[in-house]
């Protein structure tokens, strides 16, 4: 495949190519050279309760779909380690359970909780054994509050990203969020999984596409915060609309401020209202569709019709309309690449070059 270019002025730089979204190498090196790198939500940590230590997961299912397994060990911490056995691939654990040891069902092969070998039926005769490929590979574990998140081959450090969240919301009250399955769902969107993240990472829409929305939030005052390997957009309140209540000392204190909607290369949305938090997963299925998870967690119930935190299904569905007929029309012969806005499209521009970095190493 031929490079991306994507130029670091924003004001002579091109989007990324229509083949980009449309060629299906291009979508499966995108899975080895972004996603496999990538960072992926596994869960609250109250999947591990008391009488469960092991808990076994995907780390993209129908997607990247490399089996691993949480361990909460006997100091309570939590570690993440292959659940595939060293020695004939067979699965090892299979649902959550509660184990002083990892032992393979197939031939017995056992291994501590760090994912050490321990020990294996009839191979005393074998020589050169245990050799250090016995022991089941581990991957590292990072947190957010209650949160936790795991990477493959992890290309950037999310614990400093998750720092700066903590600090920029020291006021949020992550440990009193409830998870609520009954307001979280999941969405099928006929487009390619860039596609959407770009019309989340896109401010310039809002006023044209999401009228209800434009009317809680005053979109004069929008802004877009550009990091690393992530950004912030940051929604301001409009008249007595719902906002933070946000503590002297703060940065953002005097501020009405309606949503802090963070993004995390590639597929990570974190949505931060007054009533709580909305995870949002992005899952590529092929190149033409897309799996969206939307994870609700409550702070105050009371608030959750208010702002801009109360239309999410509404903006949501607008947005699926306007993604899905913009894959429509990546598929003209006659378009290429588009122009950026250098005032409205910097957290895409950002995206493109994120992406342009990773698929070119």
């Amino acid at each position: 495949m031929k490079q991306i270019k994507v130029e670091k002025d924003i004001k002579i730089a091109e989007t990324l190519p229509a083949d980009f979204y449309k060629n299906e190498s291009i979508f499966e090196q995108a899975k080895e050279k972004i996603f496999v790198k990538s960072w992926q939500y596994i869960g609250h940590e109250n999947i591990l309760p008391i009488n469960i230590n092991l808990y076994p997961f995907t780390f993209i299912p129908n997607y990247i779909d490399e089996p691993l397994v949480l361990v909460r060990k006997y100091n309570d911490s939590i570690s993440c380690l292959s659940n595939v056995c060293t020695h004939r691939a067979n699965i090892i654990v299979h649902n959550p359970s509660e184990q002083k040891n990892l032992r393979c069902l197939y031939h017995g092969r056992k291994f501590n909780l760090d994912g050490e070998f321990k020990s294996m039926p009839d191979f005393e005769e074998a020589e050169n054994f245990p050799r250090d490929c016995e022991n089941l590979k581990s991957f590292p574990i990072s947190r957010l509050g209650p949160f936790l998140f795991t990477s493959l081959e992890p290309e950037f450090n999310i614990k400093k990203i998750f720092d700066e969240i903590a600090n920029r919301l020291s006021f949020f009250k992550f440990e009193k969020l409830v998870e609520r399955p009954d307001l979280t769902s999941e969405h099928i969107v006929k487009a390619n999984w860039a596609i959407y993240c770009e019309n989340y990472l896109d401010p310039f829409h809002i006023p044209f596409v999401h009228k209800e929305l434009t009317s809680v939030l005053d979109i004069n005052q929008y802004k877009t915060e550009i990091y690393d390997n992530y950004n912030l957009q940051i929604g301001y309140s409009k008249d007595d609309e719902d906002s933070f209540e946000i503590p002297e000392g703060n940065k953002d204190f005097g501020k009405k401020i309606s949503a802090y909607y963070y993004w995390i290369f590639p597929n990570l949305m974190l949505n931060f209202y007054p009533w709580g938090l909305s995870i949002n997963v992005i899952i590529p299925i092929n190149k033409n569709r897309t799996k969206v998870s939307f994870i609700q967690f409550m702070l105050d119930e009371s608030k959750y019709d208010l702002g801009a935190g109360g239309l999410i299904d509404k903006v949501e569905r607008e947005d699926e309309f306007v993604v899905e007929e913009v894959s429509k029309g990546l598929e003209s012969r006659y378009y290429s690449t588009g122009r950026f806005s250098p005032t409205k499209e910097t957290a895409i521009h950002h995206f493109h070059s994120l992406i342009a970095k990773f698929i070119n190493s």
